[in-house]
């Protein structure tokens, strides 16, 4: 269950929401949850992103075609719809530079395992990809073509200890429950187990939030 069918139980109106509008409160709720993740949250597979960029790119060809006109009531649309462009176009950019920042911080992390690169879209992968053999060529020319061969791999486990940088994922993050949900977290001295109600507002660590958030019942904030 994602979260648009969790919306629908919440509220029977939500159909009835415009396409476009939908895809707006998506994009919003997207760009918020991946600022306040310690993790890469995985790409939307809905198309969202393929939407909006359409959307994007046809308000810009309006906008052009509408340039040309000096009639005060069309320049005074043609403000409307730019400065709703320059939104949708911040939105678009901060949750993808969120996302390359993260994936510039742990590369190796998101390329080691199938699971953690399918939360990557194709060009996010072939970025990352490409990020991580210019920077072990990079390294390999500076220093590690002098050490041992068994001691030039950066994804090293020996020693049962990872070199992989990985997000910490005991960062606490701020959640909004979808519906009345049993939510367990793990504290400093002890560990709590609560019931709360659909609306409530808790702060959880990243790794007890995730399969809350994941599932649907929670949204970050």
């Amino acid at each position: 269950m994602d979260i648009d069918d969790i919306l629908r139980e919440v509220d029977p109106t939500f159909d009835s929401i415009p396409e476009e509008t939908r895809d707006l409160q998506a994009l919003t709720r997207v760009w918020m949850a991946e600022r306040s993740s310690p993790e890469l949250l995985s790409w939307p597979a809905d198309g969202l992103f393929e939407r909006i960029t359409d959307r994007i790119k046809k308000q810009i060809e309006k906008l052009e075609d509408m340039t040309g006109d000096m009639d005060p009531k069309t320049n005074f649309a043609l403000i409307v719809i730019q400065t709703e462009l320059e939104r949708y176009k911040y939105l678009v950019r901060s949750c993808l530079r969120a996302r390359i920042a993260k994936i510039d911080r742990h590369t190796l992390y998101y390329l080691s395992s199938p699971v953690l690169r399918a939360r990557l879209s194709s060009t996010e992968l072939a970025y990352a990809t490409r990020h991580q053999a210019l920077l072990h060529n990079h390294y390999l020319s500076s220093f590690l073509s002098s050490f041992p061969p068994p001691l030039q791999n950066l994804n090293d486990t020996a020693g049962n200890t990872s070199m992989i940088d990985a997000p910490d994922l005991d960062t606490a993050v701020f959640i909004r429950l979808l519906k009345d949900t049993p939510v367990k977290g793990r504290g400093t001295d002890a560990d709590g187990y609560r019931q709360y109600e659909n609306g409530a507002i808790i702060i959880l660590r990243w790794s007890d939030a995730q399969s809350i958030v994941d599932s649907g019942l929670a949204e970050i904030v």
